[in-house]
């Protein structure tokens, strides 16, 4: 087969995936927590330069999801078009959500698209697991990513985190720490709300919400953490 090009068919990145997947790697997976029941092996290591090979093509990115394969399904993220895929196509996206690592990566893509504040209320007012986790995982990436994002829509999705912040399952309370934690990091301004609400958590009666408050607590008084606002201030 040749070499990795734009030009190469869902099919074919497949057929390529299955030559370089290792027994290995899937047993190194399923040690991180990976869901490995449809995993060929291959690492992200290799997936993202062959992503940036193959560039965006939305159409491809929507056959190599249909294929089920872990590895295919990280591709069609990251050479995925935010600005293509519909609304429809997200949602259904997230109802094939089995493992956290499909999560945070195919969040990215969605915190791309111009309907991103729309799907996290949606999804974060999702019972599923993954689902709930997929809006706290887009806020992180879209509070590190979209710069021209006003710090006033960031500070509007405050309250829906300390809505959630009691939800004691595993892949959702961590999604939720973290996108609190981005928040916090993204500028001086919104540091100080966000650490607010930290310090609220932290004291709550509820373990998951405290658990969540004092982890950002602890990140967002971090002397490295302050220096990095203090320079982007001045």
């Amino acid at each position: 087969m040749a070499l990795p090009d734009p030009g190469w068919t869902a099919d074919e990145i497949v057929a390529h995936l299955r030559t370089i997947g290792t027994a290995e790697n899937r047993a190194g997976m399923a040690r991180f927590g990976i869901n490995t029941a449809t995993a060929l092996g291959v690492g992200n290591s290799e997936l993202r330069p062959l992503a940036r090979k193959l560039k965006q093509n939305h159409e491809r990115s929507l056959m190599l999801w249909e294929t089920g394969v872990r590895e295919a399904r990280l591709l069609a993220a990251f050479t995925g078009e935010p600005k293509k895929i519909t609304i429809e196509q997200c949602r259904c996206w997230a109802g094939d959500f089995d493992s956290w690592e499909i999560v945070d990566t195919v969040s990215d893509l969605f915190a791309g698209t111009p309907f991103w504040r729309e799907l996290i209320g949606e999804f974060a007012a999702d019972e599923r697991e993954f689902v709930r986790r997929t809006a706290f995982a887009m806020l992180a990436w879209a509070a590190v990513h979209l710069k021209e994002e006003p710090d006033a829509t960031f500070v509007s999705l405050l309250p829906l985190i300390e809505v959630h912040s009691d939800d004691p399952r595993n892949f959702v309370r961590k999604a939720v720490n973290w996108a609190l934690r981005q928040i916090g990091k993204r500028s001086p301004a919104l540091h100080a709300p966000a650490l607010v609400l930290a310090q609220r958590l932290a004291a709550s009666a509820d373990k998951t919400a405290r658990w969540i408050g004092k982890d950002a607590v602890k990140e967002l008084s971090d002397a490295k953490t302050l220096e990095r606002l203090s320079a982007r201030k001045a």
